[in-house]
């Protein structure tokens, strides 16, 4: 109890089993001495208003009555919230627990994974036991006895989860992933999904070889064949290499006598509806609907593993990063937070340790200025936490690595030389998709002109964002690695400007998005479109004297025609600077400041389908 006599939720002594029953609330170890698990029980939590646990105790029922599981459902208290209890005929190891969890989490989003999460002092309230609030556990269905003599096997688990990793293949329980931000572009200036390349999926392969002219619906070749080379992290110049000559590209060279006709005329080898630009538009199309859309495992077998492995390491990275109590609270602690979350959301979608991340991407997904993106990768390397594998070269941005130490390796190679452990199957893409799910909702959330240094700043942000559920100070203070006083403090703060609610369970959300209201009354709303917006223009420019650049230094310029400038027409002839004019200049030097201008006046970048003049 606390100082005024109530009940909290925390359980700090033991007893034995056989001894009398606790006229207070008690729980039950689910896992014992060993750190392996006799019993399961799945916390379903009535938090928020939008919450159903009782609908997820009965999807959940139905499922583990499929697998033949036997279980009981217990109201849990007066809130409404329901524990799922089963028993298990063999001590199951923790691995094998987390990604049943992870699997129900998914399908069942009110589940608190915490109790199944930690071997050590994992805990639930079991049938009749009291209730802090009042009331006690009251078992709604099922037979107590299955719990004193078990039926269920290990092998029934495995399956049991599979069978709901197969059925939710698509990662997040919240929105899809959509783009926050520019996609990396070669040379070019096509856009592209960073990662090393890979063998086209069996669907866009055979696509690639489809006879198209003769299919209803060439189009949809080609896209089959475009969304599975952006997904296999090809280029375009991957898939130009084979417009003349792959039949499932016809949609590219050629194009309908007339709508409804089956018969096909070859494009013009010039101008917006030549090949080469079909492609090219049909190529950043598919590249986007990509990155914007939650990958399937498809027909990749080495997905599984790597999944598993990265969302391991984040999952590490994360509890590290949750119990370096004050290290994100202090100077541009706030900041290294946010840069430290995104990489490892970047990461979890490249299925790899090492990302290319410019500043000015990172700045526009953390929610601040480039300059500030700078100095936090600067502060996380030199402590450890990220390493640059590569600096940024020309059009890339510089590589960093959430793995400075390459534990994904070796863990990976110990592993190889241990016994396989039984885990259902999709258990690693269901915990990478369950971590995308958290990492981007967290990242959303905190990044908002509210929360901008000018509005309630970062940490406040930070704050808020990991506030999904009801949580008591303690628990805050917990969650974001800070001392209780800073962690009050903050929670007064976005209390008093409607941010959070005070509930008798502690710290709540509120309703609806109040973000926005709240940045309007600060006077900062705009403030992250107006930096997007001015990066947009450094990076248009930046690519654009790359183009100049390039062909200064190519061989041969001097005996080809002098190209265009901002008053006159595109002659596109394939090469990268033909995207560009020539780039403005005084009498001895480029002038960047003509450049700016121009870009921002739509004459130039993506914006502007042909140079024209102002």
């Amino acid at each position: 109890m606390d100082a005024h006599g109530q009940v909290l939720n925390e359980y700090t002594g033991t007893a034995p089993v056989d001894g009398e029953e606790p006229d207070r609330p008690w729980a039950v170890y689910l896992a014992g001495p060993d750190n392996r698990f006799r019993l399961l029980a799945f916390d379903l939590d009535a938090k928020t208003p939008a919450a159903d646990p009782d609908h997820d105790a009965n999807v959940l029922a139905g499922h583990l009555t499929a697998a033949g599981i036997e279980h009981v459902i217990c109201e849990s208290g007066p809130g409404g919230g329901r524990h799922v209890w089963v028993a298990l005929t063999e001590a199951a190891d923790a691995q094998l627990v987390h990604d049943v969890a992870v699997s129900v989490q998914r399908a069942c989003p009110t589940l608190d994974r915490t109790p199944l999460s930690n071997p050590a002092a994992g805990c639930v309230r079991p049938p009749g036991a009291p209730h802090r609030a009042g009331g006690a556990s009251t078992v709604l269905r099922g037979d107590l006895t299955t719990l004193a003599r078990p039926t269920t096997t290990l092998a029934q688990l495995v399956t049991f989860a599979s069978t709901l990793n197969a059925e939710h293949p698509d990662a997040p329980a919240t929105s899809p992933r959509r783009e926050d931000g520019p996609l990396p572009v070669d040379e070019a200036g096509h856009v592209y999904l960073p990662g090393p390349r890979r063998a086209l999926p069996a669907a866009s392969a055979a696509a690639l070889d489809e006879d198209a002219a003769a299919s209803e619906d060439a189009s949809a070749v080609l896209w089959r064949v475009l969304i599975g080379a952006a997904a296999a992290r090809w280029r375009y110049t991957d898939v130009a290499a084979h417009l003349r000559t792959a039949p499932g590209l016809e949609y590219a060279r050629t194009e309908r006598v007339r709508k409804g006709s089956p018969q096909r005329r070859p494009r013009p080898d010039r101008g917006s509806h030549s090949p080469e630009a079909v492609l090219r538009a049909q190529w950043h199309r598919a590249v986007r609907h990509v990155a914007t859309t939650p990958r399937q495992i498809g027909d990749d077998p080495t997905f599984e593993p790597r999944a598993a492995a990265i969302a391991g390491h984040v999952d590490r990275v994360q509890t590290r990063a949750n119990a370096a109590a004050g290290r994100w609270t202090r100077g541009g602690g706030p900041a290294d937070r946010r840069v430290l979350d995104v990489l490892c959301l970047l990461a979890l979608q490249a299925v790899r340790a090492s990302v290319e991340a410019d500043t000015r991407r990172l700045a526009l997904l953390a929610g601040i200025g480039r300059e500030t993106a700078r100095t936090a990768l600067l502060r996380l390397a030199e402590d450890g936490w990220i390493a640059q594998t590569r600096p940024a070269d020309g059009p890339h941005g510089a590589h960093w690595t959430i793995d400075p130490q390459n534990t994904i390796h070796r863990d990976a190679g110990n592993a190889r030389s241990q016994a396989v452990t039984r885990r259902p199957a999709g258990a690693g893409a269901a915990w990478r998709a369950l971590l995308l799910d958290q990492l981007t909702s967290r990242v959303n959330a905190a990044r908002h002109d509210a929360f901008t240094p000018g509005g309630l700043g970062l940490h406040a942000g930070n704050t808020y964002a990991r506030i999904t559920s009801p949580m008591s100070t303690t628990d805050v203070a917990r969650t974001c690695a800070q001392h209780p006083d800073t962690a009050r403090a903050t929670l007064d703060r976005l209390f008093q400007h409607g941010l959070l609610n005070r509930t008798s369970l502690g710290w709540a959300p509120i309703d609806g998005d109040p973000r926005a209201g709240v940045a309007d009354e600060l006077g900062v709303m705009g403030t992250l479109d107006d930096r997007a917006a001015r990066y947009g223009i450094e990076r248009e420019v930046w690519a654009w004297w790359l183009a100049e650049h390039n062909w200064m230094t190519a061989a041969g310029r001097h005996h080809r025609r002098r190209r265009p400038t901002l008053t006159q027409p595109a002659l596109p002839l394939g090469n990268p600077w033909d995207q560009f004019p020539a780039y403005p200049r005084t009498r001895r030097r480029a002038d960047h400041r003509a450049a700016t201008e121009a870009v921002r006046a739509g004459l130039v970048g993506a914006g502007a389908s042909t140079w024209r003049t102002a």
